[in-house]
């Protein structure tokens, strides 16, 4: 559920549980990484939270004896953190629209990260326009950075 507080017409930060990134988000099991919304500050940055766990498909092959969730994935869920920021931010909840990856620049994979993480995904724009934005992305392991990025994406119908 989504939680706005506030006064005088200012929002107080968003929280979303699981029903509430299912309704921003298309993406289900087993591609649905992104578990729930810590902070939402509209029209600025998101912190969600991916829980890694062992039960996940990927981890059968990658890799077997020392599982490490793969990098692309990791991009992954930051770029669906992103989704839910701008959904959010632009008011696309049941418009048809989708928001679709266009470039990830930059991208450096820090630290592994293993079954029983809880990874922090941080998300904040860097551009924001009507169709297309660009965002800024720091995947965490506490107070180490997991994966650090920027990406752009574009605002379509589905």
């Amino acid at each position: 559920m989504s939680e706005i507080s506030g006064e005088a017409g200012v929002s107080a930060p968003l929280s979303l549980d699981i029903r509430g990134v299912m309704a921003a988000l298309p993406h289900r099991y087993p591609l649905l990484l992104v578990d729930r919304v810590a902070e939402l500050v509209v029209g600025e940055r998101i912190h969600a939270i991916k829980a890694v766990s062992m039960n996940e498909q990927f981890f059968q092959g990658h890799f077997p004896g020392r599982p490490i969730m793969p990098g692309v994935l990791q991009i992954e869920a930051l770029a669906q953190a992103a989704g839910v920021l701008a959904v959010e931010t632009l008011g696309l909840a049941g418009t048809g629209k989708l928001v679709y990856f266009m470039a990830i620049e930059e991208a450096k994979f820090r630290t592994p990260v293993e079954p029983g993480c809880l990874l922090d995904l941080h998300v904040e724009f860097t551009q924001k326009r009507a169709r297309v934005c660009k965002f800024a992305a720091k995947a965490m392991l506490g107070e180490k950075i997991a994966t650090e990025c920027s990406f752009t994406a574009m605002i379509a119908d589905s």
